[in-house]
């Protein structure tokens, strides 16, 4: 059953709702936790590396016991024992399958499935004696070895699983496997579109409330059990304060202006957003069609790095940039060390800047100013000849090796190798704000910001002194956002030591 995130829910009190006055059965946006940010974790990794898991048990224990218990040469000398083990591994994930086995509910109810695990892997192993009697191989095969491996086999994945399930149930427990969803219009739509998501009691969705523009007299305050918490600009509040994953639009596909300007103002989020397909009685291919439970959905906004691709990036990440720390700590070192002799203060600078989904962070990096005149807030903008600049700073802000303690941002998880670059706060083009100047601008917080990315690799870097230059920088971030690929980071990081030879622009 869904259920709104909220000790004020309306639905957790129903009854609360028929003698309570209105004006107090309604949270208010403000109070919700909204500093809850809980990563959400993929179902679609968890339940891939549960697979992996599986298949490796079954192989690893199949080959250890024939290595132990039969020979070494006559195991690894005959293909048929490492293909009876492989297939024997895949079949189980298949029964496995057919049993529902990796769903979120079997995975949380370990114990009360233990049985079913039990009857999967004897179904497989059944299939792996059935093959041998057909194709009449038994004698190339020791039957104290299937024995032992099917033992082994069973307390083995019997193991895997209450490993599993214990860790799947903290972070249900925790709302890390549940999507956060909000809906946003209060019609007849959202009504159809809430009763068809109660009904599918499997869901990992969570309605958090619903948002309208329109005021009491046109929509109600209380929706099929849901709080209406505000508009627009509260959605974008909530979405930026707490962990948003999932926004419906629950709009008539006929309202075209309020579609588009809502879906301009929601495409800044780090969130999906889509359309009930019940929204139009337009009807397309079933490709056209994503699903959230059993309700076909149109896709408005996709998430531009999601389950294994937030995997690939962030594994990629800590590799590299632990690499480049360790082959570059001699370079590190010795600016370091100009730095101090040159003037006093500390070698590094801290400054503060809006990361992903418009947080702040902190961002290190080598000092390249007389400390007295550090601008944290970059107020005023780096120009050519800056008296406030030292002569170690112009030498390594010119070769971007100030940017180079970023890597430890990296580590910690505020930054990305590769991404739009991370401005700061006061950041100005022609005397304007940087989102002053170009619409859409925080729709390249949909990432996390990285050291480099695909407008430094294209000469966007440095001053921006025009409101065109920071207009192409964005252009870029948000071509890079759309088009993401771990072969684009490699590609841009290898480009990046070639971009860097062209620093007309960097003071």
């Amino acid at each position: 059953m869904l259920n709104i995130g909220s000790a004020h829910s309306p639905k957790a009190q129903p009854s609360a709702l028929r003698s309570v006055p209105i004006a107090r059965q309604i949270p208010r946006l403000a109070e919700f936790r909204l500093h809850d940010k809980s990563s959400l974790l993929s179902l679609v990794v968890i339940r891939g590396a549960m697979r992996a898991i599986d298949f490796t048990l079954v192989f690893a224990l199949g080959l250890s016991i024939a290595l132990l218990y039969v020979n070494e040469p006559i195991v690894l000398g005959r293909p048929s024992f490492l293909f009876t083990i492989a297939c024997t591994g895949l079949a189980t994930i298949a029964a496995f399958e057919l049993m529902q086995l990796y769903s979120l509910p079997a995975l949380n109810a370990y114990i009360r499935n233990m049985p079913r695990v039990i009857l999967g892997w004897t179904v497989a192993f059944a299939l792996l004696l059935a093959a041998v009697f057909f194709f009449k191989s038994g004698h190339e095969f020791s039957r104290v070895w299937f024995a032992l491996w099917y033992v082994s086999g069973a307390v083995g994945l019997i193991g895997a699983r209450v490993a599993a399930g214990t860790m799947v149930h903290a972070w249900t427990q925790q709302g890390r496997l549940y999507r956060r969803a909000a809906i946003y219009g209060g019609g007849p739509i959202t009504e159809t579109l809430i009763q068809d998501l109660e009904f599918d009691v499997d869901s990992d969705v969570r309605i958090t409330g619903i948002f309208d523009d329109r005021g009491d007299d046109r929509v109600d305050r209380i929706i099929s059990g849901y709080p209406r918490l505000g508009g627009s600009d509260e959605l974008v509040e909530f979405a930026r304060k707490t962990r948003l994953d999932l926004i419906i639009v629950a709009l008539p596909i006929t309202a075209e202006s309020r579609l588009v300007s809502l879906t301009r103002l929601l495409s800044i989020l780090p969130a999906e957003v889509k359309l009930p397909a019940g929204a139009t009685p337009l009807r397309f291919t079933p490709q056209t069609y994503s699903h959230v439970g059993n309700v076909a959905m149109i896709d408005l906004l996709n998430k531009p790095i999601a389950d294994w691709g937030t995997v690939a990036k962030w594994t990629f990440d800590k590799i590299v940039a632990s690499l480049s720390l360790l082959l570059l700590s001699p370079v590190m070192l010795a600016v370091a060390a100009a730095i101090k002799l040159e003037s006093k203060g500390p070698v590094f600078f801290r400054q503060k800047r809006h990361g992903f989904n418009n947080e702040l962070i902190q961002v290190y990096k080598f000092r390249s100013m007389y400390v007295d005149r550090c601008d944290a807030n970059a107020c005023k903008l780096v120009t050519r000849n800056d008296p406030r600049v030292t002569r170690v700073g112009r030498f390594i802000r010119k070769t971007s090796l100030d940017e180079l303690p970023q890597l430890f941002n990296v580590l910690n998880g505020s930054l990305s190798l590769v991404g739009p670059r991370p401005h700061a706060l006061e950041a100005k083009a022609a005397g304007h704000l940087y989102d002053k100047v170009v619409d859409g601008y925080f729709g390249r917080h949909r990432v996390k910001p990285g050291i480099t990315g695909w407008a430094q690799i294209h000469g966007w870097r440095g001053e921006t002194d025009t409101p065109e230059k920071i207009q192409k920088r964005v252009e870029h971030d948000i071509y890079y956002i759309e088009n993401w690929s771990l072969m684009l980071d490699v590609y841009i990081l290898l480009k990046t030591p070639f971009a860097l030879l062209k620093s007309e622009n960097a003071y």
